[in-house]
């Protein structure tokens, strides 16, 4: 049995009943097999792949809060600290009754081939808990969040690990938390990012993913002799990171015709109207069956059908596994060119197989959804020089970064063989900085 087949086994057996973490491994470790077996001998002697799966640090903990009818609720906390080989541990926490520890550590282990690859010195890590902000008054979720960094504040620091948003922690999670971390510690320090203006936030932050997503779709295009203008898009979700896409997408001139939430989804043929979303989601918190009320040339459907829909490029920018294989099928009937993820592993396994056979270019979200985490590390290091830069400065940087990790991914792939292969082509450009890192400092 090769080694890599072994570490997957060992990963299976020792982590039961977590299946997004397997699936999250074995796609890893299926695409790195080309450079796992050249160095087999080196890295099983050092146990390097059984370490590079197994998180330093799992934490987890009870939060209890009071709600408004004066009831003790009580959820679960996580933090994941998986590897710090390049930097302080670095990942969002995410607040969603789905949340349970195979979860996070699906999610913090993608996370360090994601922060690899943004080329800034920040480690793998992922964090949250099973609280549902959603239908909760302000007091209830200030209430919650004070609860839970009163716990976790002894396990974050800016130089240990810097913890920032994810589905279900915006601007509003982000505040209360540093707020109770800072009366906690009484040091005012960036150990959060996706932080307000007006008290240590960076300008873009809030657009990055969605608009870091476009910047590497669009340089992926360029170099595959097309170009994202005039493109139709399709798009699922409609949280920070769809909603960002969109608008970035249409700023480079395409055509965003859908955009979907847990109820249904929207097909509006004459293009997503950007204000009128921000308005029902980011304002209201309401359904987009509000903006379908709001706007004629708006269908809504029910359930799930974003993938039905004919474009040139799908962007799944909502959750985990949406994508799955008869939504691949009907994406290529209808001439999808390019499949980029804006969240985190939201194509099946089989999915992304049946689109790379059939020549669709797909890039995966370690890649193609690092600008949040790149402009993150960017808030970090504003934070410690103790300056702010301009929109412009920060979205400047995003552009690079984002081109660069096409780059980089494309240059990886071609040089193993496996020309075209982008989700092959992240991973191994991503692991093997971190191997090397590891290699360097011992068996630690």
């Amino acid at each position: 049995m090769s080694y890599v087949d072994e570490v997957y086994n060992y990963v299976v057996e020792k982590n039961p009943a977590q299946p997004e973490f397997h699936q999250a491994v074995k796609e890893v470790l299926d695409s790195l097999r080309v450079v796992i077996d050249a160095n087999e001998e080196e890295y099983r002697k050092d146990a390097l792949l059984e370490r590079l799966v197994t998180p330093e640090r799992q934490i987890l903990f009870r939060v209890p809060w009071v709600d408004d009818k004066g009831q003790v609720q009580v959820n679960n906390g996580f933090r994941v600290q998986f590897n710090s080989a390049i930097g302080p541990y670095k990942g969002g926490l995410r607040f969603h009754p789905s949340v349970n520890l195979g979860i996070i550590k699906f999610l913090g282990f993608e996370q360090i081939f994601k922060n690899s690859l943004t080329g800034l010195p920040i480690g793998g890590g992922k964090g949250g808990s099973d609280f549902d902000p959603k239908g909760k008054s302000d007091r209830e979720i200030m209430a919650f969040c004070q609860s839970f960094m009163t716990e976790l504040f002894r396990h974050i620091g800016a130089d240990t690990d810097v913890p920032a948003g994810d589905i279900g922690v915006g601007g509003r999670e982000i505040g209360y938390m540093y707020g109770q971390y800072k009366r906690i510690r009484d040091t005012y320090e960036g150990v959060l990012t996706g932080k307000g203006l007006t008290y240590g936030g960076s300008l873009a932050r809030t657009q990055a993913t969605g608009y870091g997503l476009l910047y590497l779709t669009a340089e992926l295009l360029k170099c595959n002799g097309s170009d994202i203008k005039g493109k139709t898009v399709c798009v699922s979700g409609a949280g920070n990171v769809a909603i960002y896409a969109i608008e970035k997408a249409q700023q480079l001139g395409a055509k965003v015709v859908t955009c979907s939430d847990s109820t249904g989804w929207i097909y509006d043929s004459e293009g997503i109207d950007v204000a009128l979303l921000k308005e029902v989601k980011e304002v209201k918190r309401a359904r987009l069956t509000e903006y379908a009320a709001a706007r004629k040339s708006a269908e809504y459907h029910e359930g799930r059908g974003v993938w039905s829909i004919k474009c040139d490029v799908a962007l799944p920018c909502a959750t985990q596994n949406e994508l799955h294989l008869e939504d691949a099928k009907q994406l290529v009937a209808n001439g999808v060119q390019a499949v980029c993820e804006g969240a985190n592993m939201p194509t099946t396994i089989e999915a992304t197989e049946y689109l790379q056979e059939n020549k669709v270019m797909f890039v995966g979200g370690k890649a193609a959804n690092a600008g949040g985490v790149a402009t993150s590390a960017l808030e970090m290091s504003q934070n410690s020089e103790r300056l702010h830069w301009t929109f412009e400065e920060v979205d400047a940087k995003l552009q690079q970064i984002m081109v660069n990790i096409y780059h980089n991914i494309d240059d990886a792939a071609k040089k193993y063989g496996m020309e075209g292969n982008y989700v092959a082509g992240a991973n191994i450009a991503g692991f093997l900085k971190v191997a090397e890192a590891m290699k360097a400092q011992g068996i630690v």
